[in-house]
């Protein structure tokens, strides 16, 4: 039955794309032959095309278009992208739940299965896991957001790579002075200091700073965040471009955790009683450096070279009781391999970036060789959060260890213009990661736990693309993915007691397919896909409880499903986008049941992972004057666990709509902006996350109601 199902599901993708190729065939035949549409660039698969070449979904947000907004998280810019799925957890302890395609859905805090870049800096460890909480709004430039095979030219854990760019100094100095209010006491102030450069050798600059603050929506959700970025730019005479930058970010805030069903149903702002009893809570201290250099050798010959360091230290104190950090309350006998309630680690990482490019080395190719140099040393201790007299303090010592991973990834890229409408794409990475761990904790039945892994893999991919017409282009492409365990991920067993480590965790494989068309014309600008991906050994949730988050292997999972995306500038400054995503992801193979966790029967649906998506904006952005906007977004149910059964099972769908204005004044010397905006405009009772298989049933991270935000800021030149 399932087959037939995919089949079915598969045969519709193709005759939407079908259709969709005759209607923006029958576009072209009524578009002017004086109209010129621009030319919009892409970074993302280093192949210097423009979006309509580019043989894979890939999509561009500029940041000018999203500023009526607090500017806080992702949340607010990353909007109504095919495939993606960003939610909020009004969590600031735990960053945004980010999947694509549904690889990263397992994520119970930061970000798995998707590779994170910050002006081409990873925001990504070795091991494949992320944060977004040092990317700065203020001054971003873009975002690209690329899906589907091509991302495995990132290597370990690219189910999909979003890439952040912070936009360059330019024009006269200036400096730029914000304020912003809103619900739960929100407020958010920063400071914008930006410059060009006329001369070669003397570097543009963007510097930003900004303090954000708020009451939370949520009981015990207070938070604070200091962020700071800094990017300078040297254009030098002989072509060659360094830019050098510099990020650093603070973040206090308390964890409300989750609910179960019914109390999200009867108060969604309530914590459990042992989340303020332990006073759960996370402290975050990140710095890091990074400079890349491009250098043209002369006509056909470029040469890249990146590279960055940084420290980040973490505290966070969970809301585990006592009780499940020691065996015998009364004799307060210790629990083998518990790590206690209370994480630290500090942790440093560097990394190297080398790569040539040839262009028409031979007729119409391109080619690429690169060798990147991951590096993360880490120290990280466990403590009771809970001491003879006091709770939510640094009890005793639970856990000691050192962690060191690095990779060291090879790859090609090759793009060949055969015939003078069709271009192959292919490339080839070698990706290896290395863990090591060394554990200093050896006490009473805590045994020695140190040990060693390794992971690699050939990750081959190949694109062909067909130029139908100018304005229409179609491709279909496969590529080899790969996605290891993150340390976090081994560091406990579901084997509990018996066990520490995880080290026995299988990295998963992924084959992913995918077709697709592109239009730009008269009508805007269109894209469809269909896409497959077939895993194996794919790292899925086995359980969370007590602060400890396990994971197993299924044997074989599958995703399928079509993602539709349009826009245009309908009149004016008047600007319309829609986009769809559908996707059936399921466990194409039972899981037995293992170590108290139970069977997983083949069809069922994938938790974590919503099946349908949709995003509907309208917006009116002139340069100056009044603007506004209003846009809708849909999000199917969730299921919370693998074996849902029940309605208490599951994170009910919901649609958001959100209304937004502002005016924008500026003359030659100054540029004042206002606006006000308020989400969730019908307060809808909505899950904005869940935690997958949480064994307490706290499945449900519940989101704000109706809510609001306005600001000013204000420009002066020099």
């Amino acid at each position: 039955m399932q087959k037939k199902i995919s089949t079915q599901t598969l045969n519709f993708s193709l005759l939407c794309l079908s259709a969709c190729i005759c209607q923006s065939l029958y576009a072209e035949t009524e578009t002017s032959s004086n109209v010129v549409l621009p030319t919009l660039k892409i970074e993302a698969t280093r192949t210097d095309t423009s979006w309509l070449n580019t043989p894979a979904s890939v999509y561009r947000v500029e940041q000018n278009k999203n500023q009526n907004n607090l500017g806080v998280n992702l949340t607010e810019t990353l909007k109504g992208v095919p495939g993606l799925q960003l939610n909020n957890r009004e969590n600031y302890a735990q960053d945004l739940q980010i999947s694509m395609r549904g690889f990263g859905a397992r994520s119970t805090f930061g970000v798995r299965g998707i590779r994170l870049y910050v002006d081409g800096i990873p925001a990504t460890m070795p091991d494949g896991q992320g944060q977004t909480s040092n990317i700065d709004l203020s001054s971003l430039d873009h975002i690209e957001v690329l899906g589907g095979p091509f991302s495995s030219l990132y290597g370990n854990s690219s189910g999909g790579t979003v890439l952040t760019t912070t936009k360059q100094g330019e024009g006269r100095d200036s400096i730029e002075l914000g304020y912003s209010t809103g619900s739960h006491n929100k407020n958010r102030g920063d400071i914008i200091l930006q410059g060009g450069s006329d001369k070669a050798g003397e570097p543009s600059y963007v510097v930003s700073t900004s303090y954000f603050d708020t009451d939370g929506y949520r009981d015990h959700s207070e938070a604070n965040k200091t962020l700071s970025n800094a990017k300078l730019t040297w254009d030098l005479n002989d072509g060659s471009k360094i830019n050098w930058m510099i990020n650093h970010v603070d973040i206090t805030a308390n964890d409300p955790g989750g609910l179960n069903y019914s109390d999200w149903k009867k108060d969604p702002k309530q914590v459990v009683a042992n989340v303020t009893k332990y006073n759960a809570r996370k402290d975050i201290k990140q710095t890091q450096t990074g400079v890349n250099w491009t250098k043209p050798l002369n006509e056909k010959n470029e040469i890249y070279v990146m590279g960055y360091a940084g420290q980040r230290e973490v505290t966070q104190f969970q809301s585990t009781p006592e009780m499940s950090q020691i065996k015998d309350p009364i004799n307060e006998q210790k629990k083998p391999y518990q790590a206690g309630g209370v994480i630290d680690f500090d942790r440093s990482y560097y990394g190297l970036d080398l790569r040539w490019t040839g262009k028409d080395l031979l007729p119409n190719t391109r080619f690429s060789a690169g060798l990147a140099f991951d590096y993360m040393d880490e120290d990280r201790q466990g403590y009771n959060n809970f001491t003879a007299t006091e709770n939510g303090v640094k009890g005793e010592l639970r856990r000691n260890e050192r962690n060191t991973l690095w990779d060291l990834d090879p790859y090609l890229q090759a793009s060949w213009n055969f015939l003078p409408s069709w271009t192959l794409d292919a490339g080839l990475r070698y990706s290896n990661v290395h863990y090591k761990t060394k554990d200093f904790y050896v006490v009473g039945k805590n045994l020695d736990n140190s040990g060693k892994t390794d992971y690699d893999k050939f990750l081959p991919s190949a694109a062909l693309s067909w130029k139908i017409t100018d304005s229409l282009s179609a491709y279909a492409s496969y590529a080899k993915g790969f996605e290891t365990p993150t340390f976090t991920e081994m560091a406990y067993s579901p084997a509990g007691e018996s066990q520490d480590n995880n080290l026995d965790l299988n990295p998963s494989e992924s084959d992913n397919y995918e077709i697709g068309v592109k239009s730009q014309n008269v009508l805007g600008n269109f894209t469809a896909s269909a896409f497959e991906s077939k895993t194996k050994n794919d790292i899925v949730s086995a359980g969370s409880i007590d602060g400890r988050s396990t994971f197993r292997n299924a044997d074989k999972t599958l995703r399928q499903g079509f993602e539709f995306s349009w826009d245009k500038n309908l009149w004016r400054d008047l600007t319309a986008q829609l986009t769809y995503s559908f996707i059936d992801a399921t466990f194409d193979a039972n899981i037995p049941a293992e170590n108290g966790v139970d069977e997983v029967k083949k069809g069922t649906f994938i938790p974590g992972i919503a099946k349908n998506q949709a995003y509907f904006a309208l917006g009116w952005l002139p340069e100056t004057g009044f603007n506004a906007g209003i846009d809708m977004r849909y999000m199917d149910k969730i299921y919370v666990k693998d074996n849902h059964s029940t309605n208490q099972d599951i994170a009910p769908d919901y649609i958001l709509v959100s209304a937004n204005i502002g005016y924008i004044w500026k003359n030659d010397d100054w540029k004042v902006r206002t606006y006000a905006r308020v989400d969730n405009l019908f307060d809808e009772n909505y899950v904005g996350s869940v935690i997958v298989n949480e064994s307490n049933s706290r499945y449900f991270e519940p989101a704000d109601g109706i809510n609001w935000s306005a600001g000013l800021s204000v420009t002066k030149a020099f």
